[in-house]
């Protein structure tokens, strides 16, 4: 690779080559087994079928008593027919024995409908009593159809048949659906491991107070969040002074599915990274048309590991995180590639200014139906993208955006 220390970008990758490649290089990560009660937030790798169906049995939809409908029939307020009331059935403690045409059971909902009858008669539709002998009869003072109140075998989900498909970021009702049909595991999508190397002289890590020539770390804290935004379970951080070894020692030890480098990207004198990771691998990218970020780039160690280059400015680490490396961590873990951010339609308020062939990420403030760009745009104000409401992404075929155009707002609150 060209060395760029000291001479600049005098060429650089546009924005779409540079996802181009990465969705050629990038593939899913493996499988693993997830017990069911871990699998909330997973990613299927493969369809799950149910593996009973529920309910098993057919079960009480009403308080009430069990009987056969065909028994009801003619029963009136004014003529009530008697049934031999012979027990009762509830939830995991069902009637013992078939029921015999005449008789009726207790029955409480969700609890099993007794072999020989096939309806649920509602409560105030009948009273109990004692009958000449003094055993309990049920007078039944309307009729009731076969079927009535009654939820079938597989009235929720039958056997064998697709409860999430492949690809499903498990949500809680569907690992309780899951669990419903007796699914023990699933077969979920292997979540990346992330390394994240902060390179610097100057920084201090985030807790300490900024004092004399160093400046507390926030790179740090901002990429381990979206990468668990994305799906990463485990994030390591690692400091590493701006000196060639101690950037070549620290990549060659990283051994996480996925690199992000913050800082040594640029044109510096100790900007180490990108020659250390062509020694170590390979550099497909380096230098992006777009602002911020054009010290961004990417390759690859053995095992096609993506190692991500990100400048050490705040805004312009953010932008490349998420143009470059969320997408790739996403589809690792089997998730769209595609922002997860929430998106409106607004109108711009001020021209949004921008240069043809480069792709701008522009902080927005947005008021009503109406978006407006931040101010203060500089790659090192971290606080302007706490003052933005989202970002708008202006093309690199475009120009600037003039007011009153309509735009496509990326929030960043969920």
């Amino acid at each position: 690779m060209r060395d760029v220390r000291m001479r600049g970008f005098r060429e650089q990758t546009t924005v779409e080559r540079a996802l181009e490649v990465l969705e050629q290089r990038i593939r899913r990560l493996g499988d693993e087994p997830v017990p069911i009660a871990r699998a909330a937030g997973r990613v299927t790798a493969e369809r799950v079928l149910a593996r009973a169906s529920v309910p098993h049995f057919a079960r009480a939809a009403m308080d009430g008593y069990a009987l056969a409908g065909e028994a009801t029939s003619g029963a009136a307020a004014g003529a009530p027919v008697e049934l031999a009331l012979v027990g009762a059935s509830f939830p995991g403690r069902p009637h013992a024995g078939a029921l015999l045409l005449g008789e009726a059971v207790r029955i409480t909902t969700g609890a099993p409908v007794p072999v020989g009858a096939d309806a649920v008669l509602m409560a105030e539709h009948a009273e109990e009593a004692a009958g000449p002998d003094g055993a309990a009869v049920l007078r039944v003072r309307a009729p009731v159809p076969a079927g009535k109140h009654v939820a079938p075998i597989g009235e929720d989900v039958i056997e064998g048949a697709e409860v999430v498909p492949a690809g499903r970021r498990l949500r809680p009702q569907d690992v309780g659906v899951l669990a419903s049909t007796g699914v023990a595991e699933v077969r979920a999508v292997r979540r990346p491991s992330v390394r994240i190397l902060i390179t610097g002289d100057e920084l201090l890590p985030p807790g300490s107070a900024p004092g004399g020539a160093c400046i507390v770390d926030a790179n740090s804290l901002v990429l381990s969040a979206l990468a668990r935004r994305d799906g990463v379970e485990d994030v390591e951080v690692a400091y590493v002074p701006d000196r060639r070894e101690a950037v070549r020692s620290a990549l060659a030890a990283a051994g996480e599915d996925v690199v992000l480098v913050s800082g040594g990207s640029s044109v510096g004198p100790e900007d180490h990274a990108p020659l250390v990771l062509a020694e170590l691998g390979e550099v497909a990218v380096h230098g992006v048309a777009m602002r911020p970020a054009k010290p961004a780039g990417f390759g690859f160690l053995a095992g096609e590991r993506p190692v991500f280059l990100l400048p050490g400015n705040p805004v312009s680490c953010l932008c490349a995180y998420e143009f470059f490396a969320g997408p790739s961590i996403r589809a690792l873990g089997g998730l769209p590639r595609a922002w997860p951010h929430r998106r409106r339609r607004c109108v711009v308020a001020r021209e949004i200014a921008s240069l043809p062939g480069r792709v701008d990420y522009v902080r927005v403030r947005v008021e009503g139906d109406r978006v407006f760009p931040i101010a203060t745009s500089g790659a090192s104000i971290l606080s302007s993208t706490t003052r933005a409401d989202g970002v708008v992404i202006v093309r690199a075929e475009d120009a600037a955006v003039g007011e009153g155009a309509e735009v496509e707002v990326l929030l960043y609150d969920a």
